[in-house]
């Protein structure tokens, strides 16, 4: 008999930040994009109690799925596998903090003032600018929940 768990009723907005430079792998890459949906398929967006968005970055800003696009698990998972890995040539996570800080964390992208924001930044932890990143994450762990991964087998020192 195989027991099938209840998404997790608990309101929160959560934003997942994916590298995709090129010192990411493709494979990698796919784990993270598994992760991410692993991780949703036990939200509850379908009642609206959970918002989920996504931001994939190098360089620049890449993708961008904002809080309020997606209002069913299945329409999530569907764009986060669809993305396809860019390999950019930085890691410039101080960016995509930022991004998700001025712009997708705001009403307009569908952030609710009233329920706790979580972003989940998934990486091989080499920032190309690792003072600024630093920096950027101290400006926002005031008020922010942050859980950084590392894939097994990528760590760059």
């Amino acid at each position: 008999m195989s027991v099938i768990a209840q998404p997790v009723d608990c309101p929160v907005d959560i934003v997942f930040v994916l590298d995709e430079s090129g010192s990411l792998t493709w494979g990698n890459f796919e784990l993270m994009k598994s992760f991410v949906s692993r991780i949703v398929s036990r939200l509850d967006i379908d009642s609206n109690s959970t918002r989920v968005g996504l931001v994939t970055y190098g360089w620049t800003i890449g993708t961008v799925i904002n809080l309020n696009d997606h209002d069913t698990v299945a329409s999530f998972q569907a764009a986060v596998s669809s993305l396809i890995h860019a390999s950019a040539i930085a890691t410039m996570t101080h960016r995509a903090l930022e991004y998700v800080r001025t712009t997708m964390l705001t009403s307009a992208a569908g952030d609710r003032s009233n329920v706790p924001n979580i972003v989940v930044v998934l990486t091989d932890g080499l920032s190309t600018n690792k003072t600024a990143t630093q920096v950027s994450y101290q400006c926002h762990c005031n008020y922010l929940h942050f859980i950084t991964c590392t894939p097994v087998g990528s760590i760059k020192q």
